[in-house]
């Protein structure tokens, strides 16, 4: 009898946890006549409202790999919006499409913060299991860039992370007095693409604000660290230890802000 309660009670167990899956949603919207698709990724196993993520991928945009990532992340603690910040006409095939449709966005600071807004407000308007007054911003390269300038023009946002993301930003010492939440910059000490000079830079500005906000530099690290595709040697690869700690502090500021 107790060998059958056993066997019933752990087929329940495979029951409930087979159940559960990650949702992944595609979100339409619009901004200054431009169509974008953002797509929203949780565990439908979340039981009650979570804090809401919002995540731009690298220069590649809103792919496979960047919504797999985005999976990974949301686990059963937070709701995730991917975002789009090209427009659905604009999906980059190979690195020089994706440094094209990156440099456009670069150049126009106001628009990339308006689209970064745009998809932050779409992300807190869905009907998910989502606690507004609990919110963060992460980018990957081009992405973490992206969120760092979202954070420059005053975002309601607990915590931005970037990780290898660009520092430099033609309003650097002007606007980040602006940042309302916690900042975090995971960076390659050897990345070449966002050299020593753009961190130095980064830090006197910062330097200058009571912004909360901590810089950590890994060792024998380039640009793309957390990336598995990365696939420039010595310029832009994956480090898996590099990647687990950078992982690992995102986590460590997450809970230091959202735990109970």
């Amino acid at each position: 009898m107790k060998t059958l309660l056993a066997l019933t009670l752990a087929a329940l167990l495979v029951t409930q946890v087979a159940s559960a899956e990650i949702i992944e949603k595609k979100v339409p919207y619009t901004l200054d006549g431009v169509q974008f698709e953002g797509v929203l990724v949780y565990d439908d196993d979340i039981d009650e409202p979570a804090p809401a993520v919002l995540m731009v991928p690298n220069w590649m945009g809103v792919t496979d790999a960047s919504i797999e990532k985005a999976k990974k992340l949301a686990d059963d603690d937070y709701v995730f919006f991917v975002a789009d910040m090209y427009g659905v006409d604009v999906r980059p095939q190979n690195s020089s499409e994706a440094g094209k449709a990156a440099g456009t966005v670069r150049a126009d600071r106001d628009m990339m913060r308006a689209r970064a807004q745009k998809a932050l407000n779409v992300l807190l308007a869905q009907e998910a299991p989502i606690n507004k007054s609990q919110t963060a911003a992460i980018g990957f390269c081009f992405g973490g860039g992206t969120v760092l300038e979202l954070a420059r023009s005053g975002a309601d946002l607990d915590a931005v992370v970037s990780f290898h993301g660009d520092l430099a930003s033609p309003t650097l010492a002007v606007d980040s007095g602006n940042i309302q939440g916690s900042v975090l910059v995971l960076h390659g000490a050897d990345d070449p693409f966002v050299p020593q000079s753009d961190v130095q830079a980064f830090v006197a500005a910062m330097m200058e604000t009571d912004v909360d906000w901590q810089l950590v530099q890994f060792s024998n690290t380039v640009h793309s660290f957390t990336d598995p595709h990365a696939n420039m040697p010595g310029k832009a690869e994956y480090n898996a230890l590099s990647a687990k700690r950078a992982f690992a502090y995102m986590d460590e500021l997450f809970d230091e802000k959202f735990s109970d």
